[in-house]
């Protein structure tokens, strides 16, 4: 079962920056409300003010050692893969060299890439990790400072490559405000909003809440407007605890990822024993154990509305330990007909007529919603089914198979150039048939998630059963696609969606060992690649334009990614580029009749790059020419 973590951290009083007035205050609500109402457990909600209590026995002073160090902690002790996390920030943000740091306690608007935390690095480490991560920043910049530009812009580009659920507090080009009426920022003001009235159980109503809100509340308090910006993973996710009782809820109010969406709706999950060791262990918890119950409420009051003279409005009896969702603003109760006496006969008719159609329009209604249900269940009923299957196909050409299909069970002759006659060997008409099954249950080969549903939907039929032994075929090799479809998405450095996609592959299966050795693998490359594209940036922030010197040392920092591990291909690339523009600096001074800095720069060339030849060719023609001179 996946734990929800929560870091909330606020900064009022900045040493190099004018204070703020509600950051602070906008930690201690979300973390309060996260804790006392949406049923996080109080140990796993971490608080970073300047005010705010040791954890455990480490300081919780929001510097950027501090905050850090947390993270790194917390990925190598605690965290699992699939826990979910909300990782919340009200402060100082800037854009250095077009890139976005979040700016702790002590910040320095004139030494940024010291001081400051990437956000490039956060939200790399957090994809690795595997977590369900949701990022809200509710980011100010500082007035009449050279920080004072537009922030927020990669960090939007960055959430949409590495598929990471991110909530920004206002538009790159606007400013995010704070009031004193109000206690909060304008924007975490509005979030707690949509939070309590039970708004937040999908980022899309989130969403719609915050920005519909936000600007309302600017409005009212004549501040400029701010418009909070939202990127909502493709494969979106539950961002609150369930509820107690959620599971008898419809299916359609309960949010799945979507490579798992098929075996939650299809086949019972596997259960996974609770994680509580490391957790009561944890030097964040507290010293006494608290214990939180989450009670579902109906409380018979209407929902509040947001209007100009009532904003935050919240009733202190709402609050009763679980998350509190608004009734219906009316009471609907059942009405019973009256009865008619003396109807005539013309009257009964008709309401005996339009009755009955309204019964057979919901059955047809019925029919047509459950009929891919129908189909999948109909595959599997009896051999006969396989016959109609087939006929059913046509002549259209399935996805990622070399020949066509025939409409019998006659092998398929193929010509080819000199005319000898190839039929398909019986692992190819095994796959084909496979293949033909997903066709008619309007499955994709291609989408895991699709795979995943064929097979719970196959694991259903027992043995002695038609087509038994044929589904157990079909398992295997629709197990093989997901694990081919990983293997290519990891291939393409996809290292999370690689492992979303293997971890389809249940215990029950028998490639799940392979599949589990595959992701402990592709996790690893996942965290070289990281760290080796970090090496890489700053091998090309060494890089001043103009001074030879300066692509010299970024090479010998680009040496540093190991051979075999992924990125190392890029340093490569990189590497050699570079001595190719170490080499372009040495001529053009040596076409200008520098041949001593020709010489001493052609020198910087190292012996492993591509451009090393030609380097030292260029340095003996210029010393025979400094020579005649």
């Amino acid at each position: 079962m996946a734990n929800y973590w929560a870091i909330a951290i606020g900064i009022n009083q900045y040493q190099l920056f004018q204070p703020l007035s509600c950051a602070q205050a906008d930690a201690e609500a979300i973390k309060d409300f996260l804790v006392t109402e949406a049923g996080f457990l109080p140990q796993n909600c971490l608080l970073m003010t300047n005010t705010s209590p040791p954890m455990g026995e480490k300081s919780s002073y929001p510097t950027k050692e501090n905050i850090l160090l947390l993270l790194e902690e917390l990925a190598a002790t605690a965290w699992q893969p699939q826990d979910h996390l909300w990782l919340f920030f009200s402060g100082y943000g800037v854009n250095h060299k077009e890139k976005d740091y979040l700016m702790p306690v002590e910040g320095n608007p004139d030494l940024v890439q010291e001081t400051g935390i990437e956000v490039r690095q956060i939200m790399q480490s957090l994809q690795v990790a595997g977590l369900n991560v949701l990022l809200i920043l509710d980011i100010n910049r500082a007035f009449g400072t050279q920080a004072d530009a537009p922030v927020g812009q990669e960090i939007l580009e960055l959430a949409q490559e590495l598929q990471l659920a991110t909530i920004l507090s206002c538009q790159p080009e606007q400013f995010s405000h704070e009031s004193s009426e109000l206690g909060y920022g304008f924007f975490t003001a509005a979030l707690l909003e949509a939070l309590r009235s039970g708004s937040g159980r999908s980022l899309t109503d989130l969403e719609s809440y915050l920005s519909a809100l936000t600007p309302k509340l600017c409005q009212h308090y004549w501040r400029p407007i701010q418009n909070p910006v939202t990127i909502i993973p493709s494969t979106q996710q539950a961002i609150l605890p369930p509820l107690s009782g959620e599971s008898d809820l419809a299916p359609d109010t309960v949010i799945f990822p979507e490579e798992t969406f098929a075996i939650a709706r299809a086949a019972p999950s596997l259960g996974e024993p609770p994680r509580t060791s490391t957790k009561d262990r944890a030097w964040w918890a507290e010293s006494s154990t608290v214990e939180t119950t989450l009670t579902k409420t109906e409380p018979e009051v209407e929902q509040s509305q947001v209007d100009s003279n009532r904003m935050l409005a919240t009733s202190p009896e709402l609050n009763t330990g679980g998350r509190y969702i608004p009734s219906s603003d009316k009471a609907y109760g059942s009405r019973s007909p009256r009865k008619r006496a003396n109807s005539p006969l013309w009257q009964q008719f008709i309401l005996w007529g339009g009755g009955s159609m309204v019964v057979a329009g919901l059955m047809a209604s019925f029919f047509l919603r459950n009929q891919a249900s129908f189909r999948i269940k109909g595959l599997f009923s009896n051999t006969a089914t396989s016959d109609r299957l087939q006929r059913g196909v046509g002549d259209r050409q399935l996805p990622n198979t070399a020949r066509s299909i025939s409409q019998t069970t006659t092998p398929v002759e193929v010509k080819t150039p000199s005319s000898i006659q190839i039929a398909p060997t019986p692992d190819a008409n095994k796959r084909n048939q496979a293949l033909l099954d997903l066709k008619t249950m309007s499955l994709r080969p291609t989408l895991a998630s699709d795979l995943s549903l064929a097979i719970a939907s196959a694991q259903k039929i027992k043995p002695g059963e038609p087509r038994y032994n044929e589904l157990q075929e079909n398992i295997q090799i629709w197990s093989q696609m997901i694990l081919d479809l990983a293997e290519g998405r990891a291939k393409q450095r996809q290292y999370g969606n690689a492992v979303a996609a293997a971890q389809l592959i249940t215990q029950d299966l028998s490639l799940y060992p392979q599949a589990q050795a595959a992701i402990n693998r592709w996790r690893l490359e996942a965290k070289q690649y990281v760290s080796n594209k970090t090496l890489l940036e700053a091998a090309n922030g060494l890089i001043k334009p103009g001074q030879a010197s300066t692509y010299n040392r970024a090479i010998e920092v680009a040496k540093k990614v190991p051979s075999g591990q992924p990125g190392f291909d890029i340093a490569q690339k990189s590497i050699n580029k570079w001595s190719e523009k170490i080499l372009d600096l040495a001529k053009i001074r040596a076409a200008n009749g520098e041949l001593n800095a020709a010489i001493e720069t052609a020198a910087l060339v190292p012996e492993v790059t591509a451009a090393y030849e030609d380097a030292q060719d260029a340095i003996q023609k210029w010393q025979v020419r400094r020579i005649k001179n």
